[in-house]
């Protein structure tokens, strides 16, 4: 019992001072027939506030802005990112090159050219079956991204003639 009171003592004396619990009066403190109470209790409150339920976390990764990256008319020059896609909107033209993921982008400097145009696809290739399965007898209309360049002065100087 006395190393109770030593240990509940010691929070009250700040210089840490052995204290005799012989010596000591705790009459008022203690009981003679009960267990050792202290006067107070030490209770430790939440530090963060209850999480509530969460909805419709599953599968939801960030969005990856695919689409037109440049509009109709808008001069781009040599690799600018046309379009993004991850199935085939749109196709390249004049200019344009297609990259694996199906990035269309530009080959040369100019001004670009949206159009409309029926597409005659190759029904033997492994992509074009998969986008296009159940469709073979009908007309198919798609975008062509088309990139015509500037013409340029007629300035030029003949330095040497071979």
């Amino acid at each position: 019992m006395c190393q109770n009171v030593n240990i509940w003592i010691s929070l009250f004396d700040r210089s840490h001072r052995n204290i005799d619990c012989n010596k000591m009066n705790f009459g008022l403190f203690l009981n003679k027939n009960a267990v050792f109470t202290p006067a107070f209790a030490i209770i430790r409150n939440a530090s963060k506030k209850a999480g509530g339920s969460t909805r419709n976390t599953k599968n939801q990764g960030r969005p990856k802005h695919r689409g037109w990256r440049v509009q109709d008319g808008h001069y781009v020059s040599n690799s600018t990112i046309l379009a993004t896609q991850r199935t085939p909107r749109f196709h390249p033209g004049l200019n344009v090159g297609l990259g694996r993921n199906g990035t269309l982008f530009a080959m040369d400097h100019g001004r670009v050219y949206v159009t409309c145009e029926q597409i005659d696809p190759n029904w033997d290739h492994n992509w074009v079956q998969r986008h296009y399965a159940g469709r073979e007898g009908q007309t198919i209309y798609k975008k062509y991204f088309n990139v015509v360049p500037e013409e340029q002065h007629q300035r030029f100087k003949l330095v040497d003639e071979v």
